[in-house]
């Protein structure tokens, strides 16, 4: 048997490589360790962060009900699920749609700060695992959005998408690529 310490796994598809391989055997790709991945990773998260804001101030579904049409924002549509008496699907939109991108955000932004220290790194690397698993799950909200507005046309009533519905996607598009260009084997490295 080989010292374990020889392997690593390939940051874009997993495979197991030699610890000395420059590309991975699978895929090609470049398979070593980067700082690089951090610059990349800050750039993207900043990208994620700029369309968070028009995603939160412009509206998200424009909802046309016989002669009104009523624009909702992300935050208006939590107000009136709530005022309707809808308070679990409010606190689920809450939860999915502002609390968790904005948690995403700071966690992220930590790792990347403090990839260096050699403190929690078991608890950094929990962290990550909770970004790179729930990344996916953030385009839930858009699926709902696009699904509303291919279902919902009722003979007076219809769900049309708007620009903050765009700017939500590409936030998560960006936040996804921010969780899969930080490589998690660069969290306290320098501490082995």
């Amino acid at each position: 048997m080989g010292d374990m310490g020889k392997y690593v796994r390939c940051p874009h598809c997993g495979f197991t490589n030699e610890e000395n391989d420059i590309y991975c055997k699978r895929c090609g790709l470049k398979s070593v360790k980067s700082y690089m991945s951090v610059y990349n990773s800050l750039a993207f998260l900043i990208s994620s962060i700029i369309s968070y804001i028009p995603a939160n101030i412009e509206p998200i579904l424009q909802t046309n009900k016989l002669a009104t049409s009523i624009n909702n924002t992300i935050i208006s549509g939590i107000f009136e699920l709530w005022q309707d008496g809808d308070v679990p699907i409010a606190i689920i939109v809450f939860l999915a749609s502002v609390l968790i991108p904005l948690l995403k955000f700071v966690i992220l932004f930590y790792l990347i700060i403090d990839i260096k220290s050699c403190k929690f790194i078991k608890f950094k690397k929990k962290l990550y695992k909770f970004i790179e698993v729930s990344g996916p799950w953030s385009l839930l909200d858009i699926f709902v959005v696009f699904v509303l507005s291919v279902m919902v046309h009722f003979a007076n009533v219809s769900v049309i998408p708007q620009n903050g519905a765009f700017y939500f996607l590409i936030m998560v598009i960006f936040l996804i690529f921010a969780s899969l260009s930080f490589d998690e084997r660069l969290i306290g490295e320098k501490c082995k």
